[in-house]
């Protein structure tokens, strides 16, 4: 195991009914701005609930941010904020309202245009901002880290600052998502965990069995989350580990991939594939392409997961490759670029683009613009 320093600052504030608690969560005599996406809120009845918990408080607020945050709508959110005096941010909405509010924190702190500070990759200083999250996929409520989308130059590329000073997640607000916005938020949930477990072997167990709770239960919940989508148990259990996916308690001192994440970003800024879609659809053919690279891990994977004890080597690991595939597919998900009307010229132009930054992703960072390109036509 490698050295780390790990320290997680977000109070999480979970369950039924936490959203009233939101008065006494935010520092008094703040200016306050509130975020949100593009209007789900007020049909859910989340809205009310938070113009109820912040009754008497003066604040403004700023929508429009869209799914795959736009740094052109965020730098009106900036310059709203600045002229405003804003220096308190309340995300209310799913990981890419958050994300978003995330780039306004920074930008309403700093002087430099708002994707210069993503292009730098960590924000020097952002204001404070908490979230009240609505779609379990991301961890953006639990983690530093946000992905912002350049819309006149399809691009999309993270950046990583602070993380939020607390985040309320109440299982209940889940119950008004669409099958598309669960499916994809449960492939995001299980592709982050692959993203750390599926690495180097032997580098520690309590790492390797952490993670593979979180997959056994996403991997078990799935079907059920299916039949019975206003369960509480099960959306709590789901929104819980979408969480714990991401917000670094799973990868202490370990190497990690994201190299399917880079990938998928690209998919994403190109075509506007929904980023948990993405996931489910490259990942399959990150796990073929680096077949031998990470067998050992494939094989404990494998085994743990999905029950796979026969057969040789070669044998369990494609099985394990497979199973995942059709675990993807088993919560409504397409899995191959053909499927999704992205052929050899979007390929091409991902691979021209990660060789022209010299791309090396990956936990070995051997993932360049030429392994891209397999991996890619492996999922055509």
């Amino acid at each position: 195991m490698k050295n780390f320093i790990f320290q997680n600052p977000t109070r999480l504030v979970f369950g039924k009914g936490q959203i009233a608690k939101l008065s006494e969560l935010l520092p008094d005599n703040v200016n306050l701005m509130l975020t949100f996406g593009g209007g789900s809120v007020t049909k859910n009845g989340l809205y009310d609930q938070v113009k109820e918990a912040l009754k008497g408080r003066n604040y403004m607020e700023f929508w429009g941010i869209e799914a795959n945050p736009q740094v052109e709508t965020l730098r009106r959110a900036i310059q709203t904020g600045k002229e405003n005096n804003i220096n308190y941010l309340l995300a209310v909405g799913g990981g890419s309202v958050l994300d978003g509010t995330k780039l306004i924190a920074a930008g309403i702190a700093s002087e430099h245009d708002a994707w210069d500070i993503v292009m730098d990759i960590v924000a020097e200083k952002q204001i404070p901002f908490a979230s009240v999250m609505t779609v379990p996929a991301t961890g953006s409520e639990m983690n530093g880290a946000a992905v912002i989308s350049r819309a006149e130059t399809q691009e999309k590329y993270g950046f990583f600052g602070n993380y939020p000073e607390f985040s309320i997640l109440d299982p209940e607000v889940t119950y008004s998502l669409s099958d598309h916005q669960i499916a994809c938020g449960l492939a995001d949930a299980y592709t982050h965990v692959l993203e750390q477990y599926l690495t180097t072997p032997g580098q520690s167990r309590i790492m390797d069995r952490w993670a593979e709770g979180v997959l056994l239960s996403v991997k078990e919940i799935a079907p059920e989350i299916k039949k019975d989508p206003r369960n509480y148990d099960l959306m709590a259990d789901y929104m819980l580990s979408a969480t714990l996916a991401l917000n670094d308690f799973i990868r202490m001192g370990i190497t990690q991939d994201w190299a399917t994440h880079q990938i998928g970003h690209e998919l994403t800024a190109l075509h506007g594939t929904t980023h948990g879609h993405s996931l489910a659809i490259v990942m399959p053919g990150t796990m073929s392409v680096l077949k031998e690279q990470k067998k050992e891990k494939l094989l404990q994977y494998g085994e743990r997961i999905f029950g796979i004890t026969g057969g040789s080597e070669e044998e369990r690991a494609d099985k394990a490759i497979e199973m995942t595939e059709a675990f993807y597919r088993s919560l409504g998900l397409t899995t191959r670029l053909s499927e999704e009307g992205i052929g050899k010229e979007t390929i091409e132009m991902i691979a021209r683009r990660f060789n022209e930054r010299d791309a090396s992703y990956g936990e070995n960072k051997n993932v360049t613009g030429d392994v891209t390109r397999e991996i890619l036509e492996s999922c055509l």
